[in-house]
């Protein structure tokens, strides 16, 4: 991690440089002697590292040196954090002078919290706050100065860096490939669907070293299709350690859909609800990754599930024979194998070999399969080696990992750590990091992908140099794609897209992250009456689990370089001053399903933070300069007008944005520029005539990187709408603000709810050329929607109208060119809830004077129309312009359906081309025939 710390130094060095020089302001004296002295120091240091990094784990000695060196890496990082955040507030300072915009203060006055040792305000702690960190550089550089020399003592060579930049081949659907297995699956299955003998539960347990497809076997077992029609009910557990009855009695209930939270939180409640889940069901359990021995343990678990069915199966995964012999089931046993030489090169050339040719797989075939002897016949080996040789085309390249020392390493505490060693060391400096940062999820945990890119994100492992052009998100997925490819993550799960959404770690893979971060990383279970933790003192990042209720339950007043707290399945409920104190250099925070309901003032400490579950969020939030991602939950109700300042503010993931006097206004957004993803913006009361002014200052046309809007207004039921005096200036105000919110042209999707100006599409309609999805929902009072302006819209995918109860018709409010493609791309069209909607407004063809367009809808798939009660008819354009329509849906449409049922009815001769027919309660299949359903 050294020499990717290092790297990101001298990039801070440069530009603090440069911002100093832009900004005209001098916050330490001498700066550029300073800098020349550490940018030498740096750069004399980092032409070896890798070759450091490498050697640390043979020789202790080098591995005390590289201890040194990123101890004071990690202390210069923490100086130039501030340094740069003294630099933010001055620019910002000076910003809402000039723009006469300052944020009042006077009323309630907050301290300025750049994170120093101490909470002060004013000039002269200013200056000693600046004096401090000139000082603290000082004394690193005579510490960075020594540590140079020092490295002389070692020789290191110079060695260049692996590939930064994999992009991920969406035709190569590699990663979870399997080969091998063929006979342990059909011995398996055939245990599985086999008679039962005896009592059920039937027990079998599949034993092997880490790394050789235990967990594999029993998902190819899980999934196959005979399995699946044997057994009422599948459930799957990851185990792993410690072996917690009460969590996976709590998993076991969650599976079955049972609510966990309705349950006293105690081990005989969730063992009653599994004996009661399980009375009469046929089922297949898989306990996999299980290390407990103890029998008493397990018989808490066993005794409810005998009160399954006869013929219920149980399969455990384990290293241990221990846990099989312990769990009774020595005759089902099955101890699996090393693979084959075979199977494992045709694992090893699937991955290595998917970007090349047949010369180049002939020419590196031979050294292949020598490398491929080391793998041992382990699967997560034959991967891993599979994904370093991808990128290596050359016999030399091949040759050097062949000839690795690593190899010959006796250090290595597992066989499987070496050719991960291998992979790791062919790893960017960047993209060592980012692997790493991963040790702090919990074994088992699914990782979702765009909260791990947010957390290296937080942690700054992103900001490399020399990808200027690419947007930070860009570089992330770039990184974790370049791990994917590498087999350093496993299990995915993509969206609809093909994407992948989430992953996990192999249990091998998180062994061999602790094993590189054992100094740094930490993870603490609570098991219940534990003396008081003392934490290392040069800790970096801390993951508690299981804390009971009650206040945060350690102390942190000698962890001085803690950058990271994250908590998994905790009850905290409170922060104190006192903690928030010691927490100075932390950069990620997360507090994911705790109990905490509000932040101390004192917030101001923290770099970088991430937070959910909280309910108020103190005015200090605004002094956090480089925040970059707030989460929280969906009731928070008022944000401080201080987040304003936030311009480094990338996800604002609260789910609303709150329009009043207080709290934040729509004008607070106008300098968040960095803002990215999604964002939710609710208007609340009714609107000023200000309002479409303060609209138009939140400048969401330059939020280029956000990609999914909601805008909500102020919720009316319609009889008080009808009745409201006020309510032809609201419409007329709401519209103002719906024109003066236009979006980037980059926006994806978009949804209107509870909009009540008469005309339903703004201005900026046809500049989102890029929306696929747009929403309108409980539009009350416009009575016309049209088709013709939302036709332009070429990206457009998917197009819903809801609960329009003002609507009367649809079509086209003006005439077309003749030659134009409406709703190229228009896949989905939902009509729902438009209980006054009686027409469409059609242009006849055959009229000399109607220019309606050549082409409607060319690609669309599923129509739907559902309780719209006064509709009488279908578009004209269906039989003749829709020739890929698939799906029609008609319900509480009575007559609408009444026009169409029976193959008779005066709009049959539109649909009858369209496969799969519903309406109402009855379905037409393909060949015309009617199958009756139910409402």
């Amino acid at each position: 991690m050294a020499e990717a710390l290092i790297s990101v130094l001298l990039e801070q060095l440069a530009s603090i440089t440069r911002q100093q020089v832009q900004q005209q302001v001098k916050l330490v004296v001498d700066v550029k002697k300073e800098v020349a002295k550490l940018t030498h120091n740096f750069q004399a240091i980092e032409a070896g590292l890798k070759d450091a990094e490498e050697r640390q784990v043979k020789e202790a000695s080098v591995k005390l040196w590289l201890d040194d060196l990123k101890d004071a890496s990690n202390e210069m990082e923490d100086v130039l954090d501030d340094w740069n955040t003294e630099i933010l507030r001055v620019q910002i300072e000076k910003q809402e002078k000039e723009a006469g915009n300052a944020l009042d203060t006077t009323k309630k006055k907050v301290c300025l919290c750049i994170p120093t040792a101490s909470f002060c305000s004013g000039q002269v702690s200013r200056v000693i706050f600046r004096h401090d960190i000139a000082k603290k550089i000082k004394d690193l550089n005579e510490r960075l100065a020594t540590i140079a020399k020092r490295r002389q003592d070692f020789n290191f060579q110079y060695t260049k860096s692996g590939t930064e930049h994999i992009e991920r081949q969406k035709t190569i659907s590699f990663v979870d490939q399997t080969f091998g297995r063929v006979d342990e699956k059909e011995l398996l299955v055939g245990k599985l669907l086999s008679e039962p003998e005896g009592q059920s539960p039937i027990v079998i347990p599949i034993v092997g070293m880490g790394g050789i497809g235990k967990t594999t076997l029993s998902q190819l077992a899980y999934n196959d299709e005979k399995v699946k029609a044997n057994f009422t009910k599948r459930i799957w557990v990851c185990v792993s350690e410690p072996f917690d009855e009460l969590n996976i009695a709590k998993a076991i209930v969650g599976a079955l859909g049972g609510d966990v939270n309705s349950i006293l939180n105690n081990l005989e409640a969730f063992v009653q609800c599994v004996h009661k889940s399980m009375k009469g069901e046929k089922f297949l359990l898989v306990l996999d990754d299980v290390w407990n021995e103890d029998y008493t343990k397990w018989e808490k678990l066993k005794l409810p599930l005998q009160n399954g069915a006869l013929g219920s199966k149980i399969i455990v995964t384990t290293r241990k024979e221990e846990v099989a012999r312990m769990m009774g089931a020595p005759n089902n046993t099955i101890n699996l194998k090393v693979l084959s030489d075979e199977d494992c090169w045709s694992l090893f050339a699937r991955i290595a070999f998917a970007n090349s040719n047949q010369d180049e797989c002939r020419n590196l075939e031979p050294i292949g399969k020598k490398i491929v002897k080391k793998c041992k016949g382990l699967p997560l080996v034959a991967k891993t080696l599979g994904g370093l040789m991808l990128w290596k085309k050359t016999k030399k390249e091949w040759q050097d990992v062949l000839s690795s020392e690593i190899w010959e390493l006796n250090t290595v505490e597992q066989q499987v750590f070496k050719p991960l060693l291998l992979s790791y060391y062919d790893l960017t400096p960047m993209i060592k990091r980012c692997l790493l940062y991963c040790v702090t999820f919990p074994k088992d945990l699914v990782i979702r992908k765009n909260v791990l890119i947010e957390l290296w994100m937080s942690q700054g492992f992103l900001d490399s140099v020399g990808n200027k052009e690419k947007t930070i998100l860009d570089i992330g997925e770039s990184y974790f794609n370049n791990l994917v490819m590498r087999s350093f993550f496993q299990n995915f799960k993509e969206n609809k897209f093909g994407n992948i959404k989430k992953c996990q770690i192999h249990d091998i893979v998180h062994d061999f992250l602790q094993y590189l971060t054992k100094n740094e990383c930490l993870i603490v279970e609570f098991k219940g009456g534990e003396e008081r933790i003392k934490l290392p003192d040069k800790l970096g990042h801390l993951t508690i689990m299981f804390s009971p209720e009650g206040p945060f339950p350690l102390s942190f007043d000698h962890c001085q370089r803690l950058r990271t707290i994250t908590t998994f399945n905790c009850k905290i409920t409170s922060l104190s001053r006192e903690l928030i104190l010691q927490l100075k250099c932390v950069r990620t925070l997360t507090l994911s399903w705790n109990d905490i309901k509000e932040v101390p003032d004192e917030v101001g400490v923290l770099v970088h933070l991430r937070c959910r579950s909280l309910e108020k969020l103190p005015e200090a939030m605004g002094k956090l300069t480089s925040l970059q991602h707030l989460h929280a939950k969906r009731t928070l109700l008022t944000l401080p007008r201080s987040i304003a300042r936030l311009k480094s503010l990338r996800t604002l993931d609260l789910d609303v944005v709150i329009e009043d006097e207080e709290g934040l206004r729509l004008s607070d957004l106008r300098d968040m520029d960095e803002l990215q993803g999604k964002l939710r913006i609710e208007l609340v009361g009714e609107l000023k005539d200000s309002a479409a002014s303060d609209a138009e200052k939140a400048k969401l046309v330059n939020k280029k990187h956000l990609l999914h809007l909601k805008l909500r207004f102020e919720r009316m039921p319609w009889f008080e709408w009808m009745e409201s005096e006020s309510e032809v200036n609201q419409s007329t105000i709401q519209e103002a603000v719906l024109n003066a919110l236009q979006p980037n042209s980059n926006l994806e999707s978009l949804e209107i709810r509870y909009y009540r100006g008469s005309t339903l599409c703004p201005n900026w309609t046809s500049s989102l050329i890029n929306v696929k999805s747009l929403t309108f929902t409980e539009c009350s009072i416009c009575k016309y929607v049209p088709l013709s302006v939302l036709g332009y819209l070429g990206s457009l995918e998917t197009l819903r109208f809801d609960w329009m109860e003002g609507v009367k018709k649809v079509g086209f409010e003006y005439s077309v060119d003749h030659q134009v493609i409406l709703f190229p791309n228009l896949k989905q069209l939902e009509f729902k809830r438009m209980w006054e909607w009686e027409e469409w407004d059609h242009h006849d063809e055959n009229d000399a004077t109607s220019s309606s367009p050549t082409c409607f809808m060319p690609r669309l798939s599923t129509l739907s129309f559902e309780f719209c009660r006064k509709l009488k008819t279908l578009p004209d354009f269906l039989p003749r312009k829709t020739p890929l329509l698939q799906n029609l849906i008609i319900s509480w449409c009575a007559i609408l359906s009444q026009s169409c049922k029976d193959r008779q009815g005066p709009e049959w001769s539109k649909i009858s081309h369209i496969p799969n027919i519903q309406i109402g309660g009855q379905t037409v299949q393909k060949d015309g025939v009617w199958i009756e359903q139910q409402d």
